[in-house]
């Protein structure tokens, strides 16, 4: 019962956030507060993330929405909040197509899934902060965010092993200049995107070759994908979107941790 409600109300906050334009808003939050957002990449162009007004605020606290955009890199990540059946697959396309991904989890996840989290360990993977209770957290002080940080970093490590969490990702895209500056006193670099689709809403799914359309048609230099695992049509399109990008020439490499921020192929 616990976890079906966790879902509903995740989900309910996911439409609210389909609710916000495509591009960069301000937000209520606090001051100063951005919903990360741009207008898509079309044609292998980059999006329009430059265009932004938040980007100097990334840029000060060394935040990550692009990888070098002189080369054909991709880098895959997941936001896993929940689980809903569709990981493991995931992760069987991810091992036989030889492509690392960097798992974002909530608490939720670590305390329901912890087979999930030592296998993504034990298949190479990183996995990254989504906060422990997925709150909006430019209304937290820097000792709230800090705990919200810590206890993830804590049980991942005690579950899997993993030694060290370097990376996060804002939950709900949400953020100001003092959030990216406490998350990086706290050791984190933050990790954005500069290609998603609307994957979240497990009620509004479209099928696969829809899930591919809306991926490979984003494709650009250097872009660092969003996908969340809850999407049946992620999980049944993943296969096929590799493919596809490496018959285009891209090659898909790792965000490392060794030395500080390394884009790295994957061993």
């Amino acid at each position: 019962m616990a976890n079906h409600t966790y879902r509903i109300a995740l989900i309910a906050l996911c439409m609210f956030w389909l609710s916000l334009p495509v591009t960069a808003a301000h937000v209520d939050a606090a001051p100063g507060a951005y919903h990360f957002g741009f207008k898509k990449s079309v044609d292998g162009k980059l999006p329009s993330i430059d265009e932004e007004g938040f980007k100097p605020i990334l840029t000060k606290n060394g935040a990550l929405f692009l990888g070098d955009t002189t080369k054909k890199e991709l880098f895959m990540t997941f936001d896993n909040g929940y689980e809903n059946g569709y990981t493991a697959k995931i992760l069987d396309v991810l091992k036989e197509k030889q492509v690392p991904a960097l798992f974002f989890v909530t608490g939720h996840y670590v305390k329901d899934q912890p087979e999930l989290l030592r296998r993504m360990v034990a298949e190479g993977h990183l996995i990254g902060n989504h906060s422990w209770s997925h709150p909006d957290m430019t209304q937290l002080s820097e000792g709230q965010i800090a705990s919200e940080l810590s206890k993830v970093k804590e049980q991942v490590e005690q579950i899997t092993g993993q030694q060290g969490m370097s990376f996060l990702r804002p939950p709900r895209g949400i953020f100001n200049d003092n959030v990216l500056a406490v998350s990086k006193r706290q050791g984190y670099t933050s990790v954005f995107w500069s290609i998603a689709y609307k994957d979240w809403d497990v009620n509004a799914q479209r099928g696969g070759a829809y899930a591919f359309d809306q991926v490979t048609r984003q494709l650009h230099p250097g872009a660092i994908l969003l996908l969340h695992s809850v999407s049946k049509d992620n999980a049944e399109a993943l296969g096929r979107i590799i493919d596809e990008a490496r018959r285009q020439g891209y090659e898909f490499k790792a965000l490392g941790e060794k030395d500080g921020i390394q884009l790295i192929p994957m061993p």
